[in-house]
């Protein structure tokens, strides 16, 4: 049993001590940190993860970058940039802009191709001994399709992430806006593979639950939320974007009150789990995630400040959840408590 000092307010304004008895506090290293994400529908094999913490696509490169810092098995998975058929040479430069608590990018998915990726890349994301997850982009939902379908033989990938939220592309959004364009690339896609499909949700709708559950219906496993938010960045002087692009993607520590209310939000209406992105730079901020209804979470812009930071967070999360009684991370997602007055709502 462990003892806990209670401190409480006594006459005179004196204050007592009192010493209570609790349930035994797991020590630090008993802590479970695994998750395990179940295939929808019964298809395939569940996704298992040491810890919740990914890297975010767009901020890991594939991997070799961070090579320097830590070993990139580290993360829970490993998820590289965007990958389409053909390679895409990116936006102009500049391509990112800071701004306050936040970043804005107009990289406009640069990336090598599928056959380069196969060759070269993706056998080094193979060798880091975790899951290997992918995201792809296309143009069209045939492109999708011939994307999952030729990197779904390939043995080292685990999964796929649809990346149909990217706003720094001219059909970044073309699927992401309308629940029917989304439901039906799902389902597409659902269709030429049995490997987990995470679908890569925007902010930038009116309603993230109808988008949500468009993927669901459309046979995702789980669904990413969020990716960035339409920005600008103004020279005034010369009336000129401060991007290479008029517009780009807002990240960063601003959005995470966003974030965390979509995750909430689609985590309620949704059978399947969420993955957490926006704004996360603590390990407080991951265990907050968790509990408005992440099953996992992705780092990004926090990336470019401490490329190692997720050797020490899985240390605090453990640290903290021992502290707080808790001994499996995955108890504590969705517990998120409304207030009283909307509890009472609810229940009327």
């Amino acid at each position: 049993m462990g003892l806990v000092l209670h401190r409480l307010p006594a006459k005179g304004g004196e204050v007592l001590t009192r010493v209570a008895r609790e349930a035994k506090v797991p020590e630090p290293a008993a802590v479970d940190l695994t998750i395990a994400v179940p295939a929808a529908g019964g298809r395939g094999k569940a996704l298992h993860f040491a810890h919740p913490i990914l890297p975010a696509s767009g901020t890991f490169g594939y991997g070799e970058e961070f090579e320097p810092f830590l070993a990139p098995g580290t993360f829970a998975a490993v998820l590289g940039k965007s990958i389409s058929l053909e390679p895409r040479a990116g936006n102009p430069p500049p391509r990112t802009f800071e701004t306050p608590a936040g970043l804005l990018n107009s990289i406009g998915l640069q990336n090598p191709g599928l056959d380069r990726f196969l060759e070269s890349y993706l056998p080094r994301l193979a060798r880091y001994g975790v899951p290997v997850i992918v995201n792809l982009v296309g143009r069209t939902v045939e492109d999708y399709c011939e994307l999952a379908t030729r990197l779904g033989a390939e043995r080292a990938v685990s999964a796929f992430e649809l990346n149909i939220s990217c706003p720094n592309v001219s059909e970044g959004l073309r699927f992401g806006l309308d629940p029917e364009a989304t439901r039906s690339l799902v389902r597409a896609v659902r269709g030429c593979t049995d490997l987990p499909i995470l679908a890569k949700l925007t902010p930038n709708v009116t309603d993230i639950v109808e988008q949500a559950l468009a993927a669901e219906e459309g046979g995702a496993d789980m669904v990413t939320l969020i990716n960035t938010l339409r920005g600008m960045a103004i020279d005034w002087r010369t009336r000129t974007s401060r991007l290479g692009a008029a517009s780009g993607g807002l990240s960063g520590p601003a959005i995470r009150p966003i974030a965390l209310c979509m995750v909430h939000e689609a985590a309620k209406a949704l059978r399947i789990p969420v993955c957490g992105i926006g704004g996360i730079t603590a390990p407080e901020h991951v265990l907050e995630f968790m509990v408005a209804g992440a099953s996992l979470v992705q780092v990004g812009t926090h990336l470019y400040r401490e490329p190692a930071c997720v050797l020490e967070w899985i240390e605090r999360l453990r640290q903290l959840l021992a502290e707080a009684g808790i001994q499996r991370i995955r108890d504590l997602v969705g517990t998120f408590k409304p207030p009283a007055a909307v509890r009472e709502a609810i229940a009327e």
